[in-house]
């Protein structure tokens, strides 16, 4: 079942100065700044009632964001929507004929479990699903 949007994330060269402009001019909290290695990827995740705005910067060499970054320039990357069950609708998905990105669920940020649906499905779309609180929450900061 799918909950709610959880978040939309925002591809940009610098956290720290999109985070001056959502954060600063827009008035979004300051949220939190969390490294995802396993993704070459950091990500500041602003809260806006109950989703998030979350801006990913390129964290390292073969970062999949640089290569977002290099092929359309900053802006949106993807939609985020928070699920109950996510081996269940991975498995719903496959037998609907969905194209998935990933083989098998992987950490995100805040340590939820995720997969991404690929955008030849979707309209154009890319689509993360995620399950809250399924991993050990990995360190993240305020900032």
């Amino acid at each position: 079942m799918y909950r709610k949007i959880d978040h939309v994330a925002i591809a940009v060269r610098s956290i720290e100065a999109a985070r001056s402009v959502y954060s600063g001019v827009l008035g979004l909290g300051p949220g939190t700044i969390e490294e995802i290695p396993e993704q070459r990827v950091r990500a500041a995740l602003l809260p806006v009632g109950e989703s998030r705005i979350e801006l990913l910067e390129a964290a390292g060499e073969g970062s999949p964001i640089a290569a977002f970054l290099d092929k359309r320039g900053e802006g949106l990357h993807h939609i985020c929507f928070e699920v109950d069950d996510l081996d269940a609708e991975i498995t719903r998905l496959r037998a609907a004929g969905m194209r998935l990105v990933d083989q098998a669920p992987r950490t995100g940020a805040g340590g939820c479990r995720i997969t991404f649906l690929h955008p030849s499905g979707t309209s154009g779309v890319l689509i993360e699903l995620s399950q809250p609180g399924a991993y050990k929450t990995t360190e993240s900061h305020s900032e």
